[in-house]
């Protein structure tokens, strides 16, 4: 498992935006390895694929994404000598974690827009412009 920050890049009006995706790996009873991509718990199409491309938060195409950074998620439980604790209280242990908001993948600082008007990041963050 590991999470992958694509980067998009709008051909036409020169806007920046980057998504986080959740991506699994695995081997089919075939030996045939095959990726899984989810973008907030929702399956969707790679987005290094014209099938899933992001649309530009600006003027609506649709681009391929190319990756930015990458982290690597172990699976549990791992070495014997990894880090852990054990839960004792299955029930109410970290009862915060149920109501807590789930992390968006855009939820984080999107890349700076060189040369691009105020109002246009303001139109793509939802804001409005005056």
């Amino acid at each position: 498992m590991a999470l992958e920050r694509v980067e998009f890049a709008c051909g036409r009006c020169g806007y920046e935006w980057s998504i986080d995706y959740d991506v699994q790996q695995y081997s089919d009873e075939e030996g045939g390895v095959w990726e899984y991509f989810s973008r907030d718990g929702i399956p969707v199409a790679s987005p290094y694929t014209p099938a899933g491309a992001s649309a530009c938060p600006l003027c609506r195409r649709r681009w391929i994404g190319r990756l930015l950074a990458r982290r690597l998620i172990p699976a549990a439980p791992g070495a014997a000598d990894t880090p852990r604790a054990k839960v004792a209280d299955t029930i109410g242990h970290r009862p915060e974690r149920r109501g807590a908001p789930l992390l968006g993948s855009t939820a984080h600082t999107q890349p700076e827009q060189h040369g691009r008007p105020e109002q246009l990041r303001e139109r793509a963050s939802g804001g409005t412009s005056g």
